[in-house]
């Protein structure tokens, strides 16, 4: 089906409303959502739902954004999709007081960022900037990250809903809208309700170049090596001391370097300790393994087994427990049971005028876990780049499109049913 697409787009304004939130998740936090401050942006979100005209919206107590948009078909049989977005930003780079700047009319030239000079975003260290020629482009002010990943998405989606309801002319089923805290710190869906959902197919929108669609992630473990050493007066210590501390030196020095995450790409997959603590009688390594084929995670795991094995053999006194806990999986398992899903958001995204281009993802969304809880969830561009720093970037243009991709895809879903 045809539709007039809009001439207004409301997804730069609420983009920058977002930013100014704070939302930094905090891994350390007990609670959920980790910071009440998510909660912030979420009764904002609400807020406007509502005010579009969307009954039904709501924050619930674990922080979540639910919301229906009704269908305007006479079909019967369309299926419920549902778009999703992470409300939080990452812990890594300060997200607290963010300035948000429109640059107009990219014209190719370094973009120096005024409260940080030595921020300066380069084409060369930012090669999608050279299709941003005349567009319009976002950084923050150069002392925080701007909070694309993902409030480009949530805005996208924002104003998807306002399209929708304001042009009845484009036909769909229910959609449902799902904005949860906490993904960066991944526990994006602990406590999501897939049966409050109850949606067929679902999208992130959490990607980066325009007309990417990513329908395969890594899989992902993380490893904790408890070492117990031995501990002794260091003044009588001869002999005696095995210090778990220099125990976990020897075996993070020992990695594979050809297994670590600064020394591998495309499909291959790492093995990164992301911290050490502890003292003389006991040390903690805490690692996380990625690979996109999920059996290559045993090997990783039993890697790091052996090599605690071999330094240990020169500290007979003490001993290592190994522990693994599976953080989610590759969504092409799901997704590839259900190619309807990444083919309609494919045409989804010709049809906004781009060329579409598929795409693996080094790393993992909400959707990966969704899609092993009953909700295949590829993830679709939403314009973001230089996550998680003070360069991060995201062009108007792009989020537009973004939005375009959206109401075309709940109208394929509508035609094809």
């Amino acid at each position: 089906m045809n539709f007039n697409l809009p001439t207004y787009f409301t997804v730069t304004e609420r983009f920058m409303r977002y930013v100014g939130i704070d939302t930094q998740s905090d891994p350390t936090s007990k609670t959920y959502p980790s910071t009440a401050r998510q909660k912030t942006l979420g009764k904002l979100l609400v807020k406007e739902l509502l005010e579009i005209g969307i009954a039904d919206a709501h924050l619930d107590e674990f922080g979540y954004v639910y919301a229906t948009i009704p269908a305007n078909t006479d079909k019967l049989n369309v299926p419920v999709i549902c778009f999703c977005s992470h409300m939080d930003t990452s812990p890594d780079c300060s997200g607290e007081n963010v300035k948000p700047i429109i640059h107009k009319n990219y014209n190719g030239t370094d973009l120096v960022l005024p409260d940080d000079h030595t921020q300066v975003l380069k084409m060369d260290e930012h090669p999608d900037l050279k299709n941003q020629i005349g567009n319009d482009i976002i950084t923050a002010s150069g002392t925080t990250l701007l909070g694309a990943d993902n409030k480009a998405g949530v805005a996208e989606i924002m104003d998807a809903c306002y399209q929708l309801v304001n042009n009845p002319q484009i036909k769909h089923g229910t959609i449902k809208i799902l904005f949860t805290p906490d993904e960066e710190i991944g526990r994006g869906v602990d406590k999501v309700d897939i049966q409050k959902l109850g949606a067929y197919a679902g999208y992130t929108m959490d990607g980066e170049s325009a007309g990417n669609m990513e329908n395969e992630t890594f899989s992902a473990d993380g490893v904790r090596l408890i070492i117990n050493g031995v501990s002794s007066h260091p003044g009588f210590a001869k002999g005696k001391m095995e210090s778990a501390i220099k125990i976990a030196s020897i075996i993070v020095a020992m990695l594979p370097f050809e297994l670590s995450p600064e020394n591998t790409e495309g499909m291959e997959g790492f093995i990164h300790p992301v911290g050490i603590n502890g003292h003389v009688e006991q040390a903690t390594i805490d690692f996380i393994i990625r690979d996109f084929d999920a059996d290559k995670l045993t090997r990783y795991a039993n890697e790091i087994g052996e090599i605690a094995d071999e330094v240990l053999e020169d500290f007979p006194g003490s001993g290592y427990e190994l522990q693994i806990q599976e953080q989610y999986r590759n969504m092409k398992q799901v997704l590839d049971q259900h190619p309807e899903i990444v083919e309609y958001g494919m045409e989804a995204i010709k049809r906004a005028g781009l060329d579409a281009k598929l795409c693996s993802i080094r790393g993992g969304t909400d959707g990966s876990r969704l899609s092993f809880m009953g909700l295949p969830c590829p993830n679709i561009f939403a314009g973001e780049h230089a996550f998680h720093s003070k360069q991060e970037w995201v062009s108007v243009q792009d989020m537009q499109k973004a939005v375009e991709t959206i109401l075309h895809l709940s109208a394929i879903w509508e035609e094809k049913a």
